[in-house]
């Protein structure tokens, strides 16, 4: 991809972030740039870990329609959101606050990537498909608890949960965006000095074992550091579903190929664009009628839909 072609997408996203803090603002500097200059900071970090974890993720399990929720981490998130609910009432999410709760989902995430590397990865001899496949039935058994324990909570309890488990930048809070910041950067800094380690596991697991890459150790890494991002994001803004695999799809389709360091660039600036679309359609033409969860579903949903049919068709 040529320098003027990012070059203009970088413009389009910059001219959309504009847009998204002046549109009807009144330029009220006292209350309303403010608190949109709040949410887009988390439409910009969360943008930036959906991307990053959805395309790192296709390069090591080597499949470009599938996306970190497989492996159950955002399955984790609602089941800890939903026991504690249970457990402590609507007042256990006031009594943590939500920089405990910020750092219990990472953590929470960070223990459950452990746990899949300890028990599965090294007993499936090092086949990452067997451990999809793990992480795929406990997402449906997480999945399943968590629908058990919804129908034990008060309809109150029930309502809140419903919140926490769709994408919404209107709950987003200060006091948490300085530290996912850091946390972002950490990460986003490791990634960097891995970015030749990533375009070589692109190429597959032989090849990049044959070539001296770790293969083992680096999926651990890279495994990791997805539990991190996708913490983050989730803590920020919710669950995104499909939107992981419209992203890095449309990366890769304007990138022209398969170097990270173009790749998750522009599938950042697509996923901040995306949300950045949808919040606007939410807040000025649909009146918060509807929620950016469900534009975002609803599109790439379909799309994800189309690409398995295709791939079906080629086959």
């Amino acid at each position: 991809m040529n320098r003027g072609k990012l070059g203009a997408m970088l413009c389009a996203t910059f001219g959309l972030a504009i847009g998204f803090v002046f549109i009807d603002s009144g330029l009220d500097m006292d209350y309303v740039i403010p608190q949109r200059l709040f949410k887009l900071a988390a439409i910009v970090l969360g943008g930036i870990c959906v991307a990053t974890t959805s395309i790192i993720f296709q390069t090591i399990v080597g499949n470009r329609i599938l996306t970190p929720a497989i492996m159950g981490y955002e399955a984790v998130y609602l089941l800890w959101q939903v026991m504690l609910l249970f457990i402590f009432g609507t007042q256990g999410l006031l009594w943590l606050g939500l920089t405990a709760q910020f750092f219990i989902c990472i953590f929470l995430m960070l223990f459950y990537s452990w746990a899949l590397h300890q028990s599965l990865l090294s007993r499936t001899h090092k086949d990452i498909f067997q451990l999809l496949l793990f992480g795929l039935v406990l997402t449906m058994v997480l999945g399943t608890v968590t629908q058990f324990i919804q129908l034990k909570i008060s309809p109150g309890e029930f309502s809140v949960f419903q919140g926490l488990s769709y994408a919404s930048f209107n709950r987003v809070q200060p006091q948490i965006l300085m530290y996912a910041l850091i946390a972002v950067v950490v990460v986003l800094w490791r990634v960097r000095n891995t970015l030749p380690i990533l375009d070589v596991m692109n190429l597959g697991r032989e090849q990049a074992m044959s070539l001296g890459v770790d293969h083992h150790h680096y999926v651990k890494l890279y495994l990791a550091l997805i539990a991190v991002l996708v913490a983050i994001s989730t803590s920020l803004i919710g669950p995104t579903a499909f939107m992981g695999v419209f992203i890095a799809n449309i990366a890769y389709f304007f990138a022209k190929n398969y170097q990270h360091k173009f790749t998750l660039v522009i599938g950042c600036m697509v996923a901040i664009a995306i949300f950045l679309i949808a919040q606007i359609l939410v807040e000025h033409v649909f009146n918060y009628k509807t929620t950016v969860s469900i534009l975002i579903n609803l599109v790439c949903g379909i799309y994800f839909l189309v690409l398995v049919v295709r791939a079906r068709g080629m086959t």
